[in-house]
């Protein structure tokens, strides 16, 4: 038998690394620090019990990484560029995309399920509608055979 995590805790382990990872995200917006300071110090905080530290870097890092590509793809969808997106919400379809184009393993309909769950918790109070509708338009095309199935 192998040392995999059961799926619940590997589930929620998930959960909170995009949490984190959005979170860090919009700390990294709001006060233009380095991601590798951003990184360490979400890293050291208590508040990652049960966390999947390697998908929360991969996520943060892999999204920065990619920032000026993701937001291209962003506008593609949206309805406006998303430098003038609330900063939240813009941290949150980091992640989804950043998922969506990178991480074909984790299906379309986990990425949309868990970005609008994020919007509802830490977004503006509608904000939660046009990140599905972004995030639905998007893997429409990015995940095209996916989606139709």
């Amino acid at each position: 038998m192998g040392t995999r995590a059961p799926r619940g805790k590997m589930v929620r382990g998930r959960r909170l690394a995009r949490e984190r990872a959005m979170q860090a995200l919009y700390q990294w917006q709001i006060q233009d620090q380095p991601i590798k300071d951003v990184c360490n110090q979400f890293l050291a905080d208590e508040q990652n019990a049960g966390i999947d530290t390697e998908y929360f870097k991969e996520l943060l890092l892999g999204a920065a990484g990619q920032r000026d590509d993701l937001d291209s793809r962003i506008a593609e969808f949206a309805d406006r560029h998303p430098t003038l997106l609330d900063p939240v919400e813009h941290a949150i379809l980091w992640v989804g995309f950043y998922e969506l184009l990178n991480r074909i393993d984790v299906p379309f309909r986990v990425v949309l399920n868990e970005a609008v769950e994020l919007t509802r918790t830490f977004g503006a109070e509608d904000g939660h509608k046009y990140v599905n509708a972004v995030m639905d338009r998007a893997a429409a095309e990015l995940r095209a055979v996916e989606h139709r199935a």
